[in-house]
């Protein structure tokens, strides 16, 4: 069984991404702003203070600019 953060940061990822298109379907967020929210979350973790988790953050990082490459988080009109 995956360990309990794994599940919990699952669970919120995908939280999160229907929310993200929960709000771009009832046109609430622009693409363009969802797409930046995503950004500023890549961001937040590129360029984090050095806190001992410089590995989790740039794997984080890059999850998310994967969901940003793959438009997972939204629908693409």
């Amino acid at each position: 069984m995956p360990a309990p953060n794994d599940i919990a940061g699952t669970a919120a990822l995908s939280i999160c991404e229907s929310l993200l298109l929960a709000l771009n379907d009832r046109n609430i967020l622009p693409e363009k702003e969802i797409v930046g929210v995503l950004r500023d979350a890549a961001a937040s973790h590129e360029y984090a203070e050095d806190d001992g988790r410089a590995e989790m953050h740039a794997a984080v990082a890059a999850l998310i600019n994967a969901i940003l490459a793959g438009g997972n988080s939204v629908r693409r009109r």
